[in-house]
């Protein structure tokens, strides 16, 4: 089976979104090209920002259409995380609840990407 290398996203401006991401997460950009613009997200796992325009072939996809999930340790780091990516101006699209999986809130980046930070459930 092949390994799981990248989670790629086509964006509007792969370099602004770089730096978003690079701010909220704290990771660093380890590369920036013409088009695309890649963050480590764990060991052996990338992000991949690649601008849409340049995407071949030709990217297809809505925003809003799928998640990137972060896990963390329980309710209250949900409930700080939240408060956190509200002060820095992210779009929040469902304020901290919980649901049958544990404690939960979701968030936007600038090209409408789904962000969900979690605690599972005990």
């Amino acid at each position: 089976m092949p390994d799981f290398s990248f989670l790629l996203l086509h964006v509007e401006d792969d370099a602004a979104s770089a730096t978003f991401y690079n701010d909220l997460l704290g990771i660093p950009i380890i590369e920036q090209k013409a088009g695309f613009s890649m963050l480590p997200l764990r060991e052996g796992v990338m992000l991949g920002l690649w601008a849409k325009e340049t995407v071949e072939p030709k990217s297809s996809g809505q925003t809003g259409a799928s998640e990137i999930a972060f896990a963390v340790a329980d309710a209250a780091v949900v409930e700080a995380t939240h408060d956190d990516w509200k002060r820095r101006g992210l779009t929040i699209v469902q304020a901290p609840t919980r649901m049958s999986f544990g404690a939960t809130f979701v968030a936007l980046d600038p090209d409408g990407h789904r962000l969900r930070v979690f605690a599972p459930a005990a």
